[in-house]
């Protein structure tokens, strides 16, 4: 039986998705109603070993000043959890992944 990939068509850097931009809006109203002080889109990207970065989809500040790394997730690539799990355990912010359900947005978080 022959297995196919999942052709996947990626954003350009700096372009959000679908996902993404619900999830930017939904950051922006979190913003609004002071739950927490900021976001910024793909604002860093972290290295994880020569020649591997990992780029978290938001960098959400909270109301007591910590930095967390959000990750959109509509679908896991094989390499993304790795990438996430990697970075969790090498940089001191709290790693969270980010999905999508019908009661709203869902958390799964990898510490830090």
């Amino acid at each position: 039986m022959k297995t196919f990939a999942r052709y996947r068509p990626r954003q350009p850097p700096g372009t959000m998705n679908k996902l993404e931009k619900a999830y930017s809006e939904y950051l922006f109203f979190r913003k609004k109603a002071g739950d927490i002080l900021d976001y910024k889109f793909e604002a860093i990207k972290l290295r994880l070993a020569p020649n591997t970065f990992y780029t978290p989809d938001f960098m959400v500040q909270t109301t007591d000043g910590y930095i967390e790394m959000h990750e959109t997730k509509g679908f896991w690539e094989d390499d993304a959890r790795v990438k996430i799990k990697v970075a969790a355990e090498m940089f001191p912010f709290r790693f969270v992944a980010i999905t999508r359900s019908k009661d709203g947005w869902k958390e799964e978080d990898f510490g830090g």
